[in-house]
């Protein structure tokens, strides 16, 4: 399960990048919205809400990290490794799971191109930088993880 979510990791990587390009080149260039726009969109969303099921499933199954940190959440708020694999992403991972959904309902009722863009770079935008956040990078040295 911890493969998956680590493959699923660098898919919201890759599409939420994809996205916010997107949404940047529309706004710089004022470029129409176009169903390319809405699809990258559609991607991050889709590999998100792919992740929090491979999320919830880790943390509460097969996380022996989670199960630890759970037990004692006094001494978990102590040590920063498992704060952060027990709280700290999982807060992080809702709030940017939270953006893009909000994101892309913002932007399917924005009413001009312009506007459609804006709020796409806005909410991707916010919502990547929390992902870069939250991953367990490998040089993260409490935390580190392997790239795969």
């Amino acid at each position: 399960m911890l493969h998956l979510h680590s493959f699923l990791r660098w898919a919201i990587v890759l599409a939420g990048i994809w996205a916010v390009i997107r949404a940047l080149k529309g706004v710089t260039g004022k470029t129409p919205f176009t169903a390319t726009d809405n699809k990258a969109g559609l991607f991050f969303m889709i590999f998100f809400d792919l992740q929090l099921l491979a999320g919830l499933a880790l943390y509460f199954f097969f996380s022996p990290l989670a199960k630890a940190g759970m037990g004692d959440m006094a001494a978990t708020m102590k040590d920063a490794t498992l704060r952060f694999f027990t709280v700290e992403h999982e807060v992080l991972a809702i709030i940017a799971f939270i953006l893009v959904h909000i994101g892309k309902a913002k932007v399917k009722k924005a009413a001009t191109d312009a506007q459609k863009h804006k709020l796409a770079l806005i909410f991707y935008g916010i919502a990547l930088i929390l992902v870069f956040v939250l991953i367990p990078w490998p040089f993260r040295e409490a935390l580190g993880r392997g790239w795969f």
